[in-house]
């Protein structure tokens, strides 16, 4: 059942968005991608966030370059979760972006991570819908563990091999 939908203003989103796919597959959510212009599909846009949670969707992760609007218009047209992802351009390293995610007026908030941080927004979607469902919960809890375990493990290996042979690896 679809659960989470990932949006883009443009194809040259879709290398980071796709990592937001790669988590929520990983954690068994299911997902769609939909690229739509916030500036050049304004109507399609409207109609895409309005009938989300008709579709099944609760959450929404939205990706965005340069001015960034498009997570701020999805969260205008629905009151589901939005997260906004700001993505790294090459005129101001994405930092326009993230501006323009974060910095959004009092009353539509959308939530908002890192720049090019897509992974991260998998994984806070992922969260809010474990609030209600115990087998994703238990699946968080375990890809924590597994982190936490890798690096206890590379910690081992710097004390074993000292930093000199570590870093030549």
């Amino acid at each position: 059942m679809l659960q989470v939908g990932i949006i883009m203003g443009s194809d040259s989103d879709l290398a980071i968005m796709k990592e937001a796919g790669d988590i929520l597959e990983q954690f068994g959510v299911d997902f769609e991608y939909t690229i739509c212009s916030a500036h050049r599909l304004p109507a399609e846009t409207a109609n895409y966030a309005s009938g989300a949670a008709d579709r099944g969707i609760k959450i929404i992760i939205a990706g965005a370059g340069g001015a960034a609007h498009l997570p701020g218009v999805i969260a205008a047209y629905t009151v589901l979760p939005v997260i906004g992802v700001p993505i790294k351009t090459s005129t101001l390293s994405g930092v326009d972006s993230l501006y323009s995610i974060v910095q959004m007026p009092k009353g539509i908030p959308v939530a908002t991570v890192a720049i090019n941080g897509a992974a991260n927004a998998a994984l806070l979607a992922v969260e809010v819908l474990a609030i209600n469902d115990e087998g994703l919960r238990q699946k968080l809890i375990e890809y924590r563990d597994k982190m936490a375990g890798e690096v206890r493990a590379k910690d081992q290996r710097l004390k074993e091999i000292g930093p000199s042979s570590y870093l030549q690896k």
